[in-house]
């Protein structure tokens, strides 16, 4: 199995909103592994299947995305 962070696919014009991991299981591997992968990320990762793609010999790919969440201080810096 292979898992790789993407940048936003080029039909979402660099949608910075959300990061992307694409899985991909090989034809020898069982469903299971996969499916534990996704439900491993989806429930500790925060991340959701957005899409799924089956090849014709058997391979796999899944695409999922969770939303970037950017931290803006509050807080004024002082000089001190």
């Amino acid at each position: 199995m292979l898992q790789e962070l993407i940048k936003a696919p080029l039909h979402l014009d660099n949608d910075d909103r959300y990061e992307y991991l694409v899985i991909t299981a090989f034809p020898a591997e069982s469903k299971q592994v996969a499916r534990t992968a996704l439900r491993e990320h989806s429930d500790n990762g925060k991340w959701e299947l957005m899409r799924t793609l089956r090849y014709e010999g058997g391979a796999s790919k899944y695409w999922l995305r969770r939303k970037v969440i950017r931290v803006v201080s509050t807080m004024e810096r002082s000089g001190i």
